[in-house]
């Protein structure tokens, strides 16, 4: 039940009050003076504040309340407080809204409005609270991730995405399969090698296959291995990666790609930890922590009998699921200006591009874009035209410079409308119509 304190002399006053507020729901505590109910204030959780002006006989003047707002205000500089005015001095508690307080009601007050001031602030002084404790949480969690874990360079701002980071260093100590989907570009195998580095196997290798970068009869002896002459071409014995990742980590991209007889096999291994290379009948015994990864639909995968179920219930015991860029909004300007050149920065008017943009290829295109902006562009400011997006990414994006901004810029570059254009993230086109309906002269 939210609390209202009600500091006024007037043992009325503050009775009809204290009755108001019982028949909304909201709990009231009274002090008779400014000394009394600073004290409350000290011991009591309170949600709003109603104070009167006055507490000395024959004084009107107002002083007295604006001096206990002051001290309300410096020590609890959230808390809002309603002041209760006569018409005598309502100039100095007008003085004191401007200073912040919530409000004022002069005496008489009228009940209905009185209620619905003090319900409104209660509402959102329990939401900016929240929000308080909301963002606090997620400094606090955001700490613990750097101070307590090896993030391997990881760029973030999004809750989604720590949301996963916590979960990758949760299970990093734990020896059993994880599985990493999303779709490409999403940053796999950066999450692959958080949980390694943070592992048991922290100091073994970390050895990385992409299965969808192999032809399909290729993979096998790529993760097991072939003696001589196992296959056209196999002139001598090789070793494989699950041999490479002994003692570590072994990390397989693209896992729906992998044809069903090595499916099979690496289900095998997953149980035993033994395997035999192509053209050998000798078991080989290994110990790796095997991290995969897909952008596939498994499932229906398995549903169309391309992928083993059994596989896909060895590999899922964990599952971390990235979200798309798009849908992490938060990441998208911090990893943009962690890809920046040096001496390099983005005009608002490219950050506002970055942000309207759908990043179909995710992580990957955002690089991609940034680098090229940063080799291209003619200054040391990226403008959204620098970013080489689509047109229709950014109708939002034409930026409204005012008077002051386009006259700076035109002085800066010595009247080359072009260059100011660029400057502001305009076309010159556009520069040009909002010089005229600015009324401002062109140059030359």
């Amino acid at each position: 039940m939210p609390t209202v304190l009600i500091i006024d002399d007037n043992a009325a006053v503050a009775i009809a009050l204290d009755v108001l507020f019982s028949l909304h729901d909201i709990d009231a505590l009274r002090a008779a003076s400014p000394e009394e109910g600073l004290a409350l204030l000290e011991r009591s959780q309170v949600d709003l504040v109603i104070q009167d002006m006055n507490f000395s006989a024959d004084t009107t003047s107002g002083e007295e309340g604006a001096a206990l707002f002051r001290q309300i205000r410096k020590r609890h500089p959230d808390l809002p407080v309603i002041l209760l005015t006569a018409w005598t001095h309502l100039d100095a508690a007008v003085d004191l809204v401007k200073s912040g307080a919530a409000d004022y009601l002069s005496k008489p007050w009228n009940d209905n409005r009185l209620i619905a001031t003090v319900v409104n602030l209660i509402e959102l002084g329990q939401a900016n609270r929240a929000l308080q404790q909301r963002v606090q949480r997620e400094r606090r969690q955001r700490r613990e991730l750097e101070n307590g874990f090896d993030l391997r360079g990881m760029v973030w701002q999004d809750p989604a995405t720590e949301r996963v980071l916590h979960l990758a260093c949760q299970v990093a100590r734990a020896d059993v399969p994880v599985l990493i989907s999303g779709a490409n570009g999403t940053g796999k195998e950066r999450i692959a090698d958080i949980i390694q580095a943070n592992s048991l196997v922290a100091d073994g290798p970390f050895v990385v296959l992409n299965c969808g970068a192999l032809p399909a009869e290729l993979i096998e002896a790529e993760l097991f291995g072939a003696d001589a002459g196992a296959y056209t071409g196999a002139s001598r014995a090789r070793e494989g990666k699950f041999e490479a990742a002994d003692g570590g980590t072994l990390f397989l991209d693209e896992i729906g790609n992998l044809p069903l007889a090595g499916q099979m096999k690496l289900l095998r291994v997953l149980e035993t930890g033994r395997f035999e290379r192509l053209g050998s009948n000798r078991e080989r015994q290994v110990k790796v922590r095997v991290i995969s990864a897909t952008n596939a639909d498994l499932p229906a995968m398995i549903r169309a009998g391309t992928f083993r179920e059994d596989l896909f219930y060895r590999l899922n015991l964990i599952e971390l699921r990235i979200a798309p860029l798009a849908a992490r909004p938060a990441d998208i300007l911090p990893l943009a200006a962690s890809f920046l050149g040096t001496g390099k920065s983005l005009h608002v008017g490219a950050e506002a591009a970055l942000l309207a943009h759908g990043w179909p290829g995710n992580v990957r295109e955002l690089k991609n874009v940034i680098a090229r902006a940063s080799l291209l562009a003619s200054g040391a400011v990226i403008q959204a035209a620098d970013l080489g997006l689509p047109a229709a990414a950014a109708p939002a994006l034409e930026v409204e410079p005012d008077r002051d901004a386009i006259t700076g810029a035109l002085t800066r570059a010595g009247g080359v409308v072009a260059q100011a254009a660029a400057e502001l993230g305009l076309s010159r086109q556009a520069l040009y119509r909002r010089m005229e309906r600015l009324g401002i002269a062109r140059p030359g």
